[in-house]
């Protein structure tokens, strides 16, 4: 089955809604830039509420190596998620310093985006539209796209359901999709749990 990522979580709250409705992962975003941006520190709280059947995602793009391992060793997350233009190079290097499992997202416009995922180094891609644009892409695009991947970029209860339908990817990924005025929102949450579990 089609495992579920909420990303972008911020609030003790989100927590609580997140513990209640399983998703399989949740992501901190560490993307200073980014107005989901939460700092260590915080996160650490937001770590500590959470159930220990969900693993943690921690979010970063473009960041010195040295600061992601930092903060990986702080074991606020369970998995890396890299979202700029991070190399195979950088993917390795975090890997042997962390130990994490990687995501690399590859935003998808071409052909040759599709290639450059299939050929990562990353133990997982993601497959997205832009960061955090909360807009599809054109999903015909990755039909045959042969690796495990997980799917972002405007999925929201409304419609991750045919995207499951078309792709059957590993995990479909959602933030702005559960949100309302900016903030998670515990019906759109469960909603969406509901939509790609058939509840």
């Amino acid at each position: 089955m089609t495992q579920i990522k909420f990303c972008g979580l911020s609030r003790l709250c989100d927590i609580d809604f997140a513990n209640e409705l399983k998703p399989e992962f949740i992501g901190f975003v560490f993307v200073h830039q980014s107005k989901r941006y939460i700092l260590p520190e915080h996160a650490i709280k937001l770590k500590a509420r959470l159930s220990h059947e969900i693993q943690s995602v921690g979010v970063f793009m473009n960041e010195n190596l040295d600061v992601v391992a930092n903060i990986a060793s702080q074991n606020i997350f369970d998995m890396i998620q890299l979202h700029g233009s991070e190399d195979d190079n950088y993917v390795r290097h975090l890997k042997y310093l962390t130990g994490k499992v990687i995501i690399k997202a590859f935003v998808i416009k071409s052909a040759q985006d599709i290639i450059q995922a299939s050929q990562s180094s990353a133990d997982y891609v993601l497959l997205d539209s832009g960061a955090g644009t909360g807009q599809a892409f054109n999903w015909d695009m990755i039909k045959n796209f042969r690796r495990e991947y997980f799917l972002a970029g405007g999925l929201t209860p409304e419609n991750v359901q045919d995207a499951i339908k078309i792709l059957n990817p590993f995990a479909v990924d959602t933030s702005s999709g559960i949100e309302t005025k900016g903030f998670k929102d515990e019906i759109k949450m469960a909603e969406f749990i509901d939509a790609v579990r058939g509840g």
